[in-house]
């Protein structure tokens, strides 16, 4: 009874951090990845190769290890609470992972789709953002859906800076109540109730915009 009455309500505290943080990590690393990916394909050899050399190095190193590197050199040249820097650092590492995922939905839509803007009048950077963009959007839901998952999952470093979100507050429960398995099976059944509803209603949306094949 205690886990309804005390457990729950104490760690709910921090879920409304945990979306926060999720908003602007996934919101953040969608625009910066957008620009990535875009750069990567159509920006012509070396940026292409710096933005390819960026994704790698992003994508080699832990999340965490990442997280720790960004917080302090953001810290250090702006001043930002723990939450601002954490969520900002987070979206860095997501960008490169979107604009993996951004670049392959791009490069999925089919060359005449490029050919027929042209075709009307249209100049290249129109054709890119008004033809190109909205179709590679609808391709890449599937895959974004998956890294939705994984950044509200990684949401959970900001831990590591103090942020108060349901990770620190079941450990603040724990240390009280010296109850660790029940305030982490409770954090484990809320971050599995976040993933899936995101997963769902991301497949909903996807089916609802999907291209015709």
């Amino acid at each position: 009874m205690e886990v309804l009455t005390v457990l729950v309500p104490y760690i709910l505290r921090g879920l409304s951090v945990t979306l926060e943080v999720t908003a602007v990590a996934l919101g953040c690393g969608l625009f910066f990845g957008s620009i990535l990916a875009i750069l990567r394909v159509y920006g012509g050899n070396i940026l292409s190769r710096v933005v390819g050399y960026y994704v790698t190095i992003l994508r080699a190193l832990p999340h965490i290890l990442l997280l720790l590197i960004l917080y302090f050199m953001i810290a250090r040249v702006v001043n930002l609470s723990a939450f601002w820097a954490g969520s900002m650092s987070l979206a860095i590492i997501s960008s490169a992972y979107q604009a993996e995922i951004i670049r392959g939905a791009i490069q999925s839509v089919p060359g005449g789709q490029m050919m027929a803007a042209r075709s009307i009048g249209m100049n290249r950077y129109k054709a890119i953002w008004h033809v190109i963009i909205p179709q590679a959007f609808r391709y890449a839901i599937p895959s974004w859906s998956n890294e939705a998952a994984i950044v509200i999952k990684d949401s959970s470093l900001v831990y590591v800076l103090g942020v108060p979100e349901i990770l620190r507050q079941a450990q603040y429960y724990s240390a009280r109540t010296y109850q660790p398995f029940t305030a982490y099976i409770t954090v484990a059944a809320i971050y599995f109730l976040l993933t899936f509803i995101t997963n769902r209603g991301l497949d909903a949306v996807e089916r609802r915009i999907r291209i015709p094949a």
